[in-house]
């Protein structure tokens, strides 16, 4: 007999008997955080931590207890950022001053380090966001390969810049300096592999760090707290927990900032910028909101369009900034798409995210369930109806992915970024509507175009790529690869992060000049010979 999917979301949880043995895990209670190149104890309050999977127990739903962390107060961050500007020392501290090399082997011993860590890293991202465990084993070892193409990335400038230039009579050097200390904060989706995209090239250029882990996604960096603190000199790494309005206000406020890399809300990202009293010596690395459409032409196959928006859609519950969160389908093709995207949306896997296969898990956001009611329901409101079986339906943090057709401008899904499982279709008949939204839109990250028609691709491609900065052609939006530009327009991002882009984004172009005269060759090359300087050097990485 065929299970309903009410019945499904009923009974989603596990009793806590039926977990399997190699997927529990225990409570991890920390009590202590990096400063200054020790691991201080922390005995005041703490924070509890609670995984969005829960059990099914007598009286519904219960949360499992991973532990708790440290809540920290504006005294111990700001020690935190005393300790990170006393490391840089104005630049002439031991690792800015430090040789690129220098540099790279700690990275490198960080992380051969963090390699160690996997298997406890990667459950905790399961336990802590609700991810499942083939996608957390893949953010973990994309991070590692994302660290490993950063130090190649280097290696590549510091050869480019390892020869002098000599013009107008005048001979220099070119090389990238760091910036000085970086506040760094990541998102709880991509809690390590985004975090460590800003955190990572920040720490390779020179800079110095105060990183504080997302709200979600906070036990997960304990495993590789002593590989900070045994890979880096004393205050490079230093970790700060507790509530952001509590402990970050006072960090930017302070000016010692002179790097924000921050990958969340545009609103909070407002917020703190406009915190900071020297804005112009503030330099901004954000990685914003997105409302990325989907553009499905007359030529598309429907089947290709499917998959790709199903995934692009729905992958991790669709909490991923480069979801896309609206779709357009050309009337001519709607109703085999719709009747196609609805029998792939009920074919997803719900459950557990150590259950082979699983696409659909638990919310980790508490607020992100009746936040999916709200919008859903407003959306029929205005005319709309949730077109799947069960769409919207609730157990505890979990949500069964809503199909909603017609979305009209009226409703909070045609303009909100609903960073969930809701899936919103609207109907065009003319390719000037889904380029009207796109243009319309607060947000510029990417669009995705489906379709076999060059005529039809070519002309809506030219106008795109002036709206956003990444058209996908038969394909979801995506970050990777890492090596091309990840970035946005309007209100979606400040920078831009790639492997070579991000070293590029920690860092600022410095040269050493001097006239061409003899006395002048004599001193550079005393210096360069002599190996005095660890900027003025030929020295050619391998």
């Amino acid at each position: 007999m065929t299970t309903s999917t009410a019945d499904k979301v009923k009974n989603v949880f596990p009793r806590a008997g039926e977990v399997p043995a190699k997927a529990r895990i225990e409570p991890l209670e920390q009590k202590d955080y990096l400063l200054g190149g020790r691991l201080k104890t922390w005995k005041g309050p703490a924070q509890k931590v609670f995984s969005p999977v829960s059990t099914a127990g007598p009286g519904g739903p219960e949360r499992v207890y991973l532990g708790s962390y440290p809540k920290l107060t504006e005294r111990e961050a700001l020690a935190a950022l005393d300790a990170a500007v006393r490391a840089y020392d104005d630049g002439k501290g031991p690792w800015p001053t430090a040789s690129v090399e220098t540099r790279i082997a700690a990275v490198e011993n960080f992380v051969r380090r963090m390699k160690e860590k996997r298997a406890l890293t990667v459950k905790l991202l399961m336990w802590e966001i609700g991810k499942s465990a083939e996608d957390s084993e893949k953010e973990f070892d994309r991070t590692v390969e994302y660290i490993v193409d950063t130090v190649n990335a280097l290696k590549d400038l510091d050869r480019a810049s390892s020869r002098l230039s000599i013009d107008q009579g005048v001979i220099a050097q070119i090389k990238r300096a760091p910036l000085g200390t970086v506040l760094c904060m990541g998102p709880y989706n991509y809690p390590l592999n985004e975090t460590f995209t800003t955190l990572i090239p920040a720490l390779i250029m020179g800079n110095t760090v105060v990183f504080k882990p997302p709200k979600y996604g906070v036990l997960l960096h304990r495993p590789l707290l002593e590989a900070f603190r045994d890979s880096f000199p004393e205050g490079v790494v230093n970790t700060i927990y507790g509530e952001g309005r509590k402990i970050i206000g006072p960090l930017m406020r302070s000016g010692k900032v002179n790097v924000l890399a921050f990958i969340g809300s545009s609103r909070v990202a407002d917020v703190l910028k406009q915190q900071h009293p020297k804005p112009h010596r503030l330099r901004c690395v954000l990685g914003l909101d997105a409302k990325n459409a989907g553009i499905v032409l007359p030529s598309a196959d429907i089947g290709l369009a499917v998959k790709e928006c199903l995934s692009g859609a729905l992958s991790y519950n669709g909490q991923r900034c480069t979801a896309l969160k609206m779709l357009f389908v050309h009337r001519s093709v709607l109703n085999e798409f719709l009747e196609k995207l609805v029998t792939e949306v009920d074919g997803l896997k719900i459950g557990m995210p150590w259950e082979p296969g699983v696409k659909i898990t638990p919310l980790p956001e508490d607020e992100k369930v009746p936040y999916m009611a709200e919008v859903i329901a407003d959306a029929v409101k205005h005319g709309a109806r949730v077109i799947n079986e069960g769409g919207g339906l609730t157990n505890g943090n979990f949500v069964y992915p809503a199909v909603v057709y017609p979305a009209a401008p009226a409703m909070r899904l045609w303009r909100e970024e609903q960073f969930g499982p809701v899936v919103p279709v609207a109907p065009f008949d003319d390719v000037s509507e889904p380029l009207a939204y796109v243009v319309d839109s607060d947000f510029g990250q990417q669009v995705s175009v489906f379709g076999s028609d060059p005529d039809a691709i070519a002309p809506l491609v030219d106008t795109l790529v002036n709206q956003v900065c990444r058209v996908n052609v038969n394909s979801q939006c995506q970050r990777g690869p890492d090596a091309l530009p990840f970035t946005g327009r309007k209100d979606s991002a400040e920078g831009t992060l790639s492997v070579s882009d991000a070293l590029r984004a920690f860092s600022i172009r410095t040269l050493v000049a001097a006239k061409e005269s003899g006395a002048n060759k004599d001193l550079l090359r005393g210096i360069m010979r002599g190996r005095k300087s660890k900027f003025l050097s030929t020295d050619f990485i391998l």
